[in-house]
């Protein structure tokens, strides 16, 4: 494999990495519907959880046991910031050319959550034109 290739490799897989890094991003912080849980609602939740769990039956205790797990997932969650805009600049720069070789269309990438602002800023046009 000549070295020209393996650096096309390379820079191929940083290219998926940057794009995967964003769209991991973007699905992770998509609003969700519904009324939103701030970090002190869910301890609130927790805590209420702990003292049923005191009096619980079995099945009860079951389902409080789960719901204690996922809020406790999402508080983890929450915690864990995520600087968004050093990723979006990272898919900037890789987001064209990665579309370009593996047939990405504009469409595929709004249904995916991307901003046309950013697509713009890739240089990503509807029609696939050049810039």
């Amino acid at each position: 494999m000549s070295a020209e290739h393996k650096q096309a490799l390379a820079i191929g897989r940083e290219q998926g990495r940057a794009v995967r890094r964003y769209l991991e991003a973007l699905e992770a912080h998509r609003p969700k519907r519904g009324r939103k849980r701030t970090p002190e609602s869910i301890q609130r939740r927790l805590d209420a959880i702990e003292e049923r769990l005191l009096s619980a039956d079995p099945l009860s205790r079951l389902q409080l046991v789960q719901e204690r797990m996922d809020l406790t997932n999402e508080l983890a969650a929450k915690s864990n910031t995520v600087d968004i805009g050093s990723l979006e600049e990272e898919f900037v720069n890789a987001a064209r050319e990665y579309g370009d070789r593996k047939g990405i269309s504009y469409a595929a990438w709004r249904e995916a959550g991307v901003d046309p602002a950013v697509l713009k800023r890739a240089g990503i046009r509807r029609g696939g034109g050049d810039v």
